[in-house]
């Protein structure tokens, strides 16, 4: 059977020729699935009976269940467990800016990339997402939360370890036929993976990139994050490089604050030799404590003088406002304590 939410509008269109019938049909069933967020072929009522006993019987339109709902007290952030057809747990966030509604999105089942900070590594990754299990997160958020505006790619898993499902997801979203959500409001977050920084930027997309740093130097970033062995931060910062030159787009460095590891004075000048000159942003993260890892964030006070520094230097800088810590809303927080009691 085939999921109609796996294709892209063209792939869509091809598979309509494929069985007969007018490469057209693809525009209706998107504007069904994705305008009217229709799941059933007999509720689509311009296709006629032939076609949609035909597709029934070939196709299907997947949707995703809402498996547990968390909301925070503190703020207007909503934390998802969503289940899966194969019975793999996956989350999703809602968060309320100013600009709009965003949808925070998983691309894996766990993750291999076994960052030392994060819940989504603690078990490694299961497997990747399709594009419509992506696709599927956006919609189930959009229709229990409100109107979405803006998708980033920061949940659990490393985007760029399922590269050609992701590319696939921000075509459907994307597209005006389909979501119609504008390249300039869609982040994807890396860790660090060097090649697909490359190929990245020769996609000539408008979507944003946003690199997963968390560490001035090669030793402390290495402890932190192994993939820091395989991919440098003179690698790494020679892509971003490549990166702004190709595409004249701004790139953010996370940067998250934890207590007595990097958030010294020392490590704040070091991050401003690493990224000064470029076109960039640095975004600091005071960390969510995860029980199992750790961690504590860094204190208000090292925040600020951190930023200071950044700020000084003619940096651009911000602070991320901590969103959810009350419903555990860091990447696998949620979904780790939920296996546990499953």
């Amino acid at each position: 059977m085939y999921n109609l939410k796996d294709m892209t509008l063209e792939e869509m269109e091809e598979f309509f020729v494929n069985i007969g019938e007018s490469r057209y049909r693809a525009k209706q069933i998107y504007k069904w699935i994705y305008d009217k967020k229709i799941t059933d072929f007999d509720e689509m009522t311009d296709i006629s009976k032939n076609l949609r006993s035909k597709l029934k019987e070939i196709a299907y339109i997947s949707q995703l269940k809402i498996e547990a709902r968390r909301v925070s007290e503190i703020d207007d952030t909503v934390k998802y467990l969503f289940l899966l057809e194969d019975n793999n747990i996956i989350e999703g966030v809602a968060i309320k800016y100013r600009f709009g509604n965003t949808a925070c999105v998983s691309t894996q089942v766990g993750c291999n990339m076994r960052c030392s900070f994060c819940a989504s590594a603690i078990g490694g990754k299961v497997r990747d997402l399709k594009a419509s299990e992506m696709v599927d997160q956006v919609i189930a958020i959009d229709g229990d939360y409100g109107k979405i505006s803006n998708i980033v790619l920061m949940g659990s898993g490393e985007p760029f370890d399922n590269y050609d499902e992701v590319m696939k997801f921000i075509k459907i979203v994307n597209n005006p036929h389909g979501l119609g959500i504008g390249g300039r409001h869609i982040t994807i977050s890396t860790c660090g993976i060097v090649p697909k920084i490359y190929q990245f930027a020769d996609e000539k997309l408008q979507v944003n990139l946003s690199i997963s740093l968390h560490a001035p130097n090669d030793e402390l970033r290495t402890q932190l994050m192994p993939i820091n062995k395989a991919y440098p931060l003179e690698e790494l910062m020679k892509a971003c490089k490549y990166y702004v030159e190709k595409t004249r787009r701004r790139i953010t460095f996370e940067y998250s604050l934890i207590e007595g590891v990097n958030d010294k004075k020392e490590h704040a000048y070091q991050l401003v030799d690493l990224v000064k000159g470029m076109l960039c942003h640095v975004n600091l993260i005071p960390i969510n404590y995860v029980k199992e890892i750790g961690f504590k964030k860094a204190n208000n006070e090292k925040v600020m003088m951190f930023k200071k520094i950044v700020d000084d230097a003619g940096i651009s800088c911000t602070v991320r406002r901590e969103l959810g810590s009350d419903i555990e809303a860091a990447c696998g927080q949620l979904r780790r304590k939920y296996l546990k009691e499953r």
